[in-house]
């Protein structure tokens, strides 16, 4: 059985991509934003963007190549801006330490949500079964965090014909992955996509 002591909990190391920036303030409280680089055992990277209150980072001062480890939830909030995609997900850090190296490489995230769309099964050219899940996670204060998931092989079968309204637990990893959106007739524009790749699933009875 998949548990964990909280519905989001998410654990990153890696490498800090950029120096920090405000990103917003809540009754008075600065947020800064980064990027932090994370190996995939492929070799392939992720870069993943965290979200660290003022208080935390006066604390840890980082700077651009720095290794890091995090701990967190892995949240989503709208984007009004205009700019970029209209949902964007984010590492909110509540732990952050600066290591001299990275001893582990890990990348992290426990779910615990209900299927908030109707699930979209597809199958790639090279007949790789795939699930795209929308994950509807209760936070505090009313608020819940909406989490683009995906599922292959065995664990997009299971999900096919589950219905909107199921509670699901999943283990996976925090990516990002680069597409192309066609804009018109002869213009693409290159963007993100950031998701958890599941990695085990339980469906609740």
């Amino acid at each position: 059985m998949l548990s964990c002591m909280e519905d989001n909990e998410a654990r990153l190391s890696g490498i800090v991509s950029g120096e920090p920036e405000l990103s917003h303030e809540v009754h008075g409280e600065r947020f800064y934003k980064f990027c932090v680089k994370s190996r995939r055992l492929s070799e392939n990277e992720d870069i993943l963007i965290v979200t660290a209150p003022e208080s935390l980072l006066a604390d840890n001062e980082i700077h651009e190549g720095d290794s890091v480890e995090i701990g967190g939830q892995f949240r989503s909030y709208n984007n009004y801006s205009g700019i970029g995609n209209k949902l964007v997900l984010t590492l909110f850090a509540k732990s952050l330490y600066k290591c001299d190296e990275i001893s582990e490489s890990y990348n992290e995230v426990f779910l615990n949500g209900y299927v908030c769309k109707e699930i979209v099964c597809r199958v790639t050219p090279f007949g790789r079964e795939i699930a795209d899940i929308l994950l509807a996670v209760n936070r505090a204060y009313n608020k819940s965090d909406y989490i683009p998931c995906i599922a292959w092989g065995r664990n997009a079968r299971r999900l096919k014909d589950v219905p909107v309204g199921t509670n699901l637990k999943i283990c996976g990893r925090m990516q990002s992955r680069q597409y192309e959106k066609k804009i018109n007739e002869c213009e693409t524009e290159k963007k993100t996509a950031f998701e958890v790749s599941v990695s085990k699933v339980e469906i609740a009875e």
